[in-house]
């Protein structure tokens, strides 16, 4: 039985691990200066953005989004470039947005 409880501990932390990790990812680039998980801040809650695009192919337009800014989609305030993130870090935040619930 303490094997079994172990086991499922150490299963639900791993489990846990990559949303840790993009959301320090995401804190490390700024993002949540101007977005939360579950609120709008001055841009639009993950969860959001992850409904509104539920069961699109937007990787690569939003990974574009997340490096060169854009405007228009979530109302008049706009999202400003971050060149600090590479493209490899945008796609695992996109990717970790889109998944978010």
């Amino acid at each position: 039985m303490k094997v079994l409880v172990t086991a499922v501990a150490a299963i639900s932390l791993l489990s846990a691990a990559p949303a840790f990790a993009d959301q320090a990812l995401a804190k490390s680039k700024n993002c949540l200066a101007c977005h939360s998980v579950d609120k709008k801040v001055v841009g639009p809650a993950f969860k959001d953005i992850a409904a509104k695009y539920a069961g699109q192919d937007v990787v690569a337009a939003l990974v574009t989004k997340v490096q060169k800014g854009g405007s228009g989609v979530w109302g008049p305030v706009p999202m400003p470039p971050n060149p600090a993130v590479s493209a490899d870090e945008a796609k695992k935040l996109v990717e970790w947005v889109l998944a978010t619930k």
